[in-house]
């Protein structure tokens, strides 16, 4: 079964109140959400409450999903959404950038987790210099692996919008890369 099948299926599920089926979809979605809400709010307490407030609502709100877009999206719509409304609430704690590249992906080999940390640290330099728009369409489009469309769901902006940030968002990037000694052809 496809993925977002699968998320379709535990969010009918969780819509008749299945508790295991929240667990699944928490299992298969926690740590991509906890990654961009960390990214996003600059906060690892923040962020990790975040995920839990929006699994409390997928809990309460699952009947209401129409299936219009992808279930993922719908969960980083509102992942956002809280954690924004979370933010205007409380004062930012600085980004602990040591422990938010400490959050293994499961998916990761030895050698892909280590070539990873080699050039992390680079990337999150340059990333951490663009606006927190063009971090938050990179973090969406290029960690996260969205869509343009999907991209533009999340924010609540059009896609016009979100293919400007991302090609500003590249051009600053490389401008970074370059001023730091990296050339056009590192991946």
């Amino acid at each position: 079964m496809e993925p977002d099948q699968r998320d379709i299926e535990l969010i009918a599920r969780i819509g008749q109140k299945d508790a295991a089926a929240l667990r699944a979809l928490y299992s298969q979605h926690n740590v991509r959400l906890f990654r961009f809400l960390i990214r996003l709010t600059g906060n690892e307490a923040l962020a990790e409450e975040t995920v839990n407030a929006t699994f409390m609502k997928v809990w309460l709100k699952a009947e209401t999903f129409s299936g219009q877009s992808s279930v993922s999206t719908w969960l980083f719509t509102i992942a956002r959404n809280e954690a924004l409304s979370q933010l205007r609430k409380r004062r930012e704690d600085p980004l602990d950038e040591d422990a938010a590249a400490q959050i293994e992906d499961e998916s990761d080999t030895q050698e892909t987790a280590v070539a990873k940390q080699d050039k992390g640290a680079l990337m999150r330099q340059c990333i951490d210099k663009l606006s927190a728009a063009h971090r938050e369409i990179i973090d969406l489009v290029y960690y996260q692996e969205m869509s343009v469309a999907e991209a533009a769901e999340v924010l609540d902006v059009p896609e016009n919008t979100v293919k400007t940030r991302m090609f500003h968002a590249r051009k600053q990037l490389s401008e970074h890369f370059r001023r730091m000694g990296v050339d056009r052809g590192w991946p």
